[in-house]
């Protein structure tokens, strides 16, 4: 008597449960679709836009982060270097570069969620356009490592992987659509541990 609606109940409980469960994992997966990869920088133009697909305003919604107009700026993230090996605060990692036309940028370290990391309060965790040291060329070299370094240097946290997050304010590659022919810093892996 009981048997037909327990089985009922087992099968909405599975379905809404495995739907509720796969719908987050989808969500935590990726950002949405439209991304554009130029060396270890990923960017999603078309995130904070009325033509985001519909996985990227749920992202955009359950984040609760502030986003950026396709005029006001372009958030770039970088999880790999390079040579597509996982970002580990145990290496000493470069940049290399200039950054696209932009009236400013900020590069901060961050955590795997996107939040910049915890670090040491003294430590710097990151650098603008108007601070850092630059070449006579206007190229810069920017160290990331978890020890000091001279020069223009990024802490990292003691262990664990991390992200960089560089975003270009007021520039004029936000809205167009030559992001593909930008051209980005070089990010490379100089060492593990005490290499």
């Amino acid at each position: 008597m009981f048997r037909f609606p327990l089985f009922i109940l087992i099968t909405l409980i599975v379905a809404f449960g495995g739907g509720i469960v796969i719908s987050l994992y989808a969500l935590d997966a990726t950002q949405g679709f439209g991304a554009i990869k130029l060396g270890a920088w990923e960017a999603f133009p078309e995130l904070q836009t009325v033509d985001a697909d519909p996985y990227a305003k749920s992202h955009r919604a359950r984040a609760g982060k502030l986003l950026y107009g396709s005029a006001e700026g372009l958030t770039f993230t970088a999880s790999v270097d390079d040579n597509g090996e996982r970002l580990n605060a145990a290496c000493h990692y470069r940049i290399i570069g200039q950054t696209p036309p932009a009236r400013l940028w900020t590069l901060f370290t961050a955590d795997n969620a996107g939040n910049p990391a915890s670090l040491q309060q003294s430590l710097p965790a990151a650098l603008n356009s108007w601070t850092v040291l630059r070449q006579p060329d206007s190229s810069f070299t920017i160290d990331i490592s978890s020890h000091a370094r001279p020069g223009n240097w990024l802490a990292l946290p003691q262990a664990g992987t991390f992200r960089l997050v560089l975003t270009l304010f007021d520039t004029p590659t936000a809205g167009s659509s030559g992001v593909i022919d930008l051209s980005m810093p070089k990010l490379t892996k100089i060492g593990c541990g005490n290499a």
